[in-house]
């Protein structure tokens, strides 16, 4: 995923409340609409099209229900993209990289 694909899908504030409900836990619709409480079903829906069209969610079918959770390592990917692009100097080198002297 580029850049662009991510900063838009995590512009809206709707968007990352629900990025935060499904941060470590796998949940339906109808439960982030009801963790929302004031989000109506169709515009949840939605947004986890967006969320999951950016591959920033992970989808599980049980039944008739399709549970979501957060692609963490997507999340850590686009991160350290950005984090590349925009602030080298402060991007952290993982440590099986370095070589020891």
């Amino acid at each position: 995923m580029d850049s662009l694909t991510f900063a838009k899908a995590v512009a809206d504030e709707t968007r990352q409340q629900i990025m935060s409900l499904l941060c470590c836990q796998w949940l339906c619709v109808s439960d982030v609409v009801e963790k929302l409480g004031n989000v109506s079903q169709p515009t949840v829906s939605h947004h986890l099209a967006v969320l999951r069209d950016a591959e920033l969610v992970r989808t599980r079918r049980q039944g008739k229900q399709i549970f979501y959770s957060l692609n963490q390592d997507a999340i850590a990917e686009c991160c350290g993209v950005l984090m590349q692009n925009f602030a080298p100097e402060k991007a952290v080198i993982p440590l099986q990289n370095v070589i020891p002297v």
